[in-house]
């Protein structure tokens, strides 16, 4: 695959409007539709371009709650993690889960309708999973910056 000035463009073109037509991508970097149609399917291809999403609205769903959540298991052992990442991944409260260095070995994205029902997914979820020791909330106020698209 080229990695060229044409390819950092596509690149930084798609990742601010992922639903751009062919004929605009091309017109916009300078390429022929067909050499710039070429270069995004090399790019999915190869996974650099992994896939294309909508970003939603948090508040207009009913998600007005976000909080970023720092998990410690009370064992340090694979299955312990194994354990834990399973049980996550049936929750639909956490949009994000990322193994992560420091004082906790989990840093969750979570999102509710609002503190009342963070507390139930708090009790009922979290502090029910046996491999969870430490739990510490950060409560998200506001964002002045959020490229994850």
């Amino acid at each position: 695959m080229k990695n060229d000035r044409y390819t950092d463009q596509i690149l930084q073109i798609l990742k601010i409007d992922g639903r751009i037509s062919n004929a605009e991508l091309a017109d916009r970097v300078g390429l022929s539709p067909s050499a710039c149609l070429r270069r995004v399917q090399e790019l999915e291809r190869v996974g650099v371009i992994k896939g294309y999403r909508a970003i939603l609205d948090a508040q207009q769903l009913g998600h007005g709650f976000t909080a970023y959540v720092a998990v410690g298991l009370s064992e340090h052992t694979k299955e312990a993690q194994k354990g834990f990442e399973l049980a996550i991944t049936q929750s639909s409260e956490v949009l994000e889960c990322h193994n992560v260095t420091g004082p906790y070995e989990y840093l969750l994205r979570v999102e509710t309708a609002d503190l009342r029902s963070y507390k139930a997914f708090h009790t009922d979820v979290l502090g029910m999973l046996p491999q969870v020791a430490t739990i510490s909330t950060h409560v998200l106020m506001e964002s002045s910056k959020d490229e994850r698209g």
